[in-house]
């Protein structure tokens, strides 16, 4: 059965991360509440805290916010400035497996390598969203009408993929062969690299605010509808003539966030009710992990290990479920 250790944020929780033997909560209110053997809250930004996400390797977390700066913090409370960009609301965020830092504000991307160097990437449009391809060598910026595809070390033109429409949220594949897109409307567009392959994902009844591809790169999970939904992304054609799997399905709740098991078939269903479930991709087997609460859950974080799950909700309703035999 699984054990809850429930937390009360009072703020929007942003991002949960696990990062060393801590367990990060970011907030809107630009605090961010470390918990472990002890329990602190500390504040980062003067204002509000728009974007979060943890590195790779789970060291520490990466925030951005309205009052221009980038700052990590990790799991022994120092905090370290990436950048500041005055008069700039810094709400993107990705970070990459050797440690670079990308953001950005309005129509611009910068990235901040490990040695200290920064790269500016300014595009005639809005950024919706940013990604690092699995060795951390591209960036891939969403927009209007399409993406763009950057060599982070490279000064070269970008490959632009074009597909009409406002392009929000990115994600790269796991072995890096595909790049996929949320939608403005209700859908998800992608592109194979090999050739710029189109793939049209569609017949959401809401936006997809959530997508995470699971541990091997089979199946992208996503959000929008009343079950998560998960395209399968193997063989040559990925996604395009097959039916998606739906787990989770429920009649009175949308689900609002998904979380892919780091290592077994397995996807962490958060529903705008803010129950939590878990279901298996194999037989569509689940768990529930959190009874309904009073706000819809924003956010959902796996340890390494997969034995922990924090997530965390709009109204400040937090906390880490473990999961025993």
């Amino acid at each position: 059965m699984p054990v809850i250790a429930p937390f009360d944020c009072d703020a929007f929780v942003v991002a949960a991360a696990f990062i060393g033997d801590k367990t990060a909560f970011a907030l809107g209110d630009g605090t961010v509440r470390l918990v472990g053997a002890g329990d602190e809250t500390i504040r980062l930004h003067k204002g509000a805290l728009l974007a979060a996400c943890p590195a790779p390797d789970g060291r520490l977390i990466v925030t951005g916010g309205d009052d221009g700066r980038v700052l990590t913090l990790d799991a022994s409370g120092e905090i370290a400035e990436i950048a500041e960009k005055p008069r700039k609301w810094i709400d993107i965020l990705a970070v990459a497996p050797q440690g670079a830092i990308a953001y950005a504000s309005g129509r611009t991307a910068w990235v901040k390598q490990a040695n200290g160097t920064e790269k500016e990437f300014a595009i005639s449009r809005a950024i919706g969203g940013i990604a690092f391809a699995p060795k951390g060598l591209r960036l891939a910026i969403a927009r209007y009408d399409g993406a763009s595809l950057y060599w982070v070390n490279v000064d070269a033109p970008p490959q632009e993929l074009a597909w009409k429409g406002a392009h929000a949220a990115i994600a790269f594949s796991p072995d890096g062969k595909y790049l996929v897109t949320t939608m403005q409307e209700n859908a998800l567009h992608g592109w194979r690299l090999a050739d710029q392959q189109d793939m049209r994902m569609t017949g959401y009844p809401a936006k997809v605010k959530s997508m995470h591809f699971s541990a091997k790169g089979k199946y992208l999970a996503t959000s929008g509808a009343n079950a998560a939904i998960l395209w399968p992304f193997f063989g040559k054609t990925g996604p395009m003539g097959q039916q998606p799997l739906q787990l989770g399905a429920r009649s009175d709740a949308l689900v609002s966030v998904v979380a892919c098991h780091p290592s077994e078939d397995v996807v962490a269903i958060g529903y705008q009710d803010g129950m939590v479930l878990a279901a298996r991709f194999q037989d569509g087997a689940e768990v529930l992990l959190k009874r309904p609460g009073n706000a819809p859950i924003s956010t959902l974080a796996w340890h390494t290990a997969g034995g922990r799950l924090a997530y965390g909700s709009e109204e400040g309703e937090a906390g880490i479920i473990t999961l025993t035999d």
